[in-house]
Formats: structure tokens, sequence, C-alpha cells
């Protein structure tokens, strides 16, 4: 009985007993979560206890502006320590969803140390326990493992989950990036280059005129030399002259000059109003847009990038207008675009064609290019999967595509075969939630 009673003093309960962060998970089972951390985009995470004494610490604080996220760690509803995250400041989003998981996933581990830790124990005091009494236990450690089981599933379903976001949230932030790059670099573009265009178009209207003139001039000249009064050596002279100079040639060339130089100022007029409307850099968030004009504006901006002997067929329909992101909506024109270019064999052929059926405006893109394989047919839209070379692409096109288009309630569908081109259907809801 002494024996009994000695050694039933010797076990530690965890109920209602105090215990500290470091006591119930390891450096084996947080530093991977940290340095995991610092890999996905985060500048340091530090684990610290209540009395702000650091415990574990990966990465450092970033130079010049900075963003920080701490949160509190909780053990059995009291806090017991706290977590940092530190970033960026333009990754404040993104930083705020990593230490979310990172939290979530230090609190599952320190619940499953501690009812281990408590199962543990349990077993160690039931061993003096009659054999009904064991069986009663094992039945409850029975639903418990199983509840375990659960917890522990649930916990890996929720880190995908939480994975996945974060995944698509820096696809998005990479698009946003991409689309402000283009708006500035438009801005910048038509800056420098409206000012040149317009003065070289006014000083070629002025010199059209003044060459109008010259020509009066010149050939007020020529028929003064029929007079008879003039000495037939100095008609012959000028005769010559005339001809040697060329000026029966220069007079009729001389307008298609012009007319071709300011055709070309035109045209580059355009090519900038073109970058300029395809970045929307003067439009708010949304604006009501025309999706076919939309289009041919891409197409105007591709023009570097159309091989020669490219045939482009559109089938257009009037279709109503649509609210969105125009920037967004003719990135994902061009991306759609680009691939076909990339994907081209010989000569390529892309059709074009608008729809509206059932309130749903109905885009379709197909070339005559290689083909998407069936076996990565269903991982085109997935984030960063490419299969150009290293440095041509970070395979995020078509990901940028399909987030759009279902942010607006629409859908985006590929039909391909190998060597016959692909298809791409979009469909987009006029009216939508």
């Amino acid at each position: 009985m002494e024996k009994k009673q000695k050694r039933a003093e010797n076990i530690e309960y965890i109920v209602g007993a105090e215990k500290k962060i470091q006591d119930i998970i390891t450096d084996a089972e947080v530093m991977p979560i940290l340095k995991g951390a610092v890999k996905a985009g985060a500048s340091s995470a530090i684990i610290a206890d209540a009395q702000n004494k650091n415990l574990w610490t990966c990465g450092s604080h970033p130079e010049g502006s900075f963003f920080t996220e701490t949160l509190s760690v909780y053990l059995e509803g009291e806090a017991v320590g706290k977590l940092e995250v530190a970033g960026d400041s333009k990754d404040r989003e993104y930083l705020r969803g990593l230490s979310g998981l990172l939290i979530d996933t230090i609190h599952m581990i320190l619940h499953t140390n501690l009812k281990r830790m408590l199962t543990t124990e349990t077993h160690t005091t039931v061993v003096n326990k009659s054999y009904e009494e064991l069986l009663e236990i094992n039945r409850k450690l029975s639903i418990s493992e199983s509840r375990y089981r659960e917890l522990a599933e649930n916990l890996e379903k929720k880190v995908q989950e939480r994975t996945e976001e974060l995944r698509r949230a820096h696809a998005g932030m990479l698009q946003q990036e991409k689309m402000a790059a283009i708006g500035q670099l438009a801005a910048g573009v038509a800056h420098e280059i409206n000012n040149p265009l317009g003065f070289i178009s006014s000083n070629i209207n002025t010199f059209s005129k003044y060459v109008s003139r010259l020509k009066d001039m010149v050939a007020f000249y020529n028929a003064s030399l029929g007079d008879s009064r003039v000495p037939e050596s100095v008609r012959k002279s000028s005769r010559q002259k005339w001809d040697e100079l060329k000026l029966d040639f220069i007079s009729s060339d001389i307008e298609e000059l012009i007319k071709q130089s300011l055709e070309g100022a035109e045209r580059v007029k355009k090519i900038v109003s073109d970058l300029k409307g395809f970045s929307h850099i003067d439009e708010g968030t949304e604006a009501v847009i025309d999706i076919n004009t939309e289009i041919d504006r891409t197409l105007n901006v591709l023009t570097h990038e159309i091989p020669e002997g490219t045939e482009i067929i559109k089938d257009y329909y009037p279709l109503p207008g649509f609210k969105c992101n125009p920037a967004l909506l003719c990135q994902v024109f061009l991306n759609i675009i680009l691939n076909a270019i990339q994907a081209k064999k010989l000569t390529l052929k892309l059709f074009i064609s608008t729809g509206y059926n059932n309130s749903r405006i109905v885009i379709r893109f197909s070339d005559n290019g290689r083909g998407i394989p069936e076996e990565i047919r269903s991982r085109i839209f997935e984030p960063f999967y490419t299969t150009k070379d290293v440095g041509k692409g970070m395979g995020m096109g078509l990901t940028a595509a399909y987030e759009t288009i279902t942010g607006y309630g629409g859908t985006i569908e590929v039909e391909s075969r190998t060597e016959e081109g692909a298809a791409f259907t979009i469909t987009l809801p006029v009216k939508r939630e």
C-alpha cells in the first residue's frame, strides 16, 4: 500500500498544472514552420513567450518600410506567448493571411501535444485500476483517438485550403503589379511621344502649305518663260535645268511624301492611344465597356508580336455593355492571343468570335497551332505551371485569366487536340450578383 501511494505521488497531472509553451512543443516541430513562412515571402518569423523572450527565430527584419503582424499564442484559453511575422509593407494583406495560417498550425500542434501528454500520463495512472475500469478507459481512449484522427485530418485539409488561398493571393498580387507597370509605361510613352508628335504633325501641315506656294511660284516662272520676249537661250537653259533637277517628278511626288508622313504620324498617334486605352490608365477601377472594341484594341497593341502572314478572322456580334475592370479583361484577351501566337506552327490562323445568348456574353478564340496535350490540359490554369523554357514564362498568364473571368461570375473552358489547335471559350454574365 505504501509503495502504491509513493508511486501515485510521483505522477504529475496536466489538468490545472501551469505549462509553458516550450514545455509542450519542440524545436523540431516549430522551426520547419517558421522556415516555411520565410520561404513563402515573410522576412522574419518569431515566437516569444509571455515575457516577450524570443524562443524561436527565423529570418530578420527587412530594410526600409516593413509591416509586422503580431498574434497571441493561447494554451487552454490563456495567452502563453506571441507570434510575430514581418515583411515588406507592400505585402500587408499577404502577411496577415500567412500569419493566420501559422497561428492556426501552432495552436493545433499545442493542442495535439497537450492531449498526447495527457494521454500518456493517463496511461500511467490506470495501471492500478481494475479490469472493468481499464475497459471503460480504453473505450474512452478509443473515442479520443478517433477525435484526434479527425482533428489531424481537418488540420491537413485546412492547411491545404490556406495554402491554396495564399497561392491565389500571390497570383492576384502579381497580376495587379503587372497591370500597374503596364499603366505607368503607357502613361509615360503617351506623354513622351504625344508632345513631339504634335509639333511634327503641325510642322508637316505647315510645310505642305509652304510647298504649295512654292509650286505655284515655280509654275508661274515656268509659264513666264514661254513669253516670246524671253531669249531662246534663256528658255533653253531653263528647260535643261528643269529636267536636270527632275522638277516634274518632284512636283508630283512631294504631295505623296507629305501624305505618307502625315499618315505615319497619325498611325503613331493611334498606337499610343491604343496602348493607353489598353491599360485604361485614365479610368477608375470599373467601367462599362464594349468587349468587341477592347479585343480590337488588344490586337493593335500586339501588332509587333503578330507574325507576318497571320490571318485573323473576326466574327463580332453587337454586344451590350459589360461593367468590369477594363485593364484586367484586356489582359485576359492578351494572354490568350499570346498563347496562340507562341503555339503557331507555320502560318497562324486566329478565329475570334463574340455572341450573346441568354443574358451571357460568349467570346471564343481558336487557332490552328500545336494544340495542348491531353496530359497537361487539366493543369493549364494552375498557378506557376508552364511548359515554356526557363526565363520565358512564369505560368501566371492563364491563371490570371481564370481568376479574372471567374471573379466576374463567368467561365473559361478549353478544347484542344494535339497538332489541331486549341479553342478558349469565355462566358460572362451581363447581370451578376
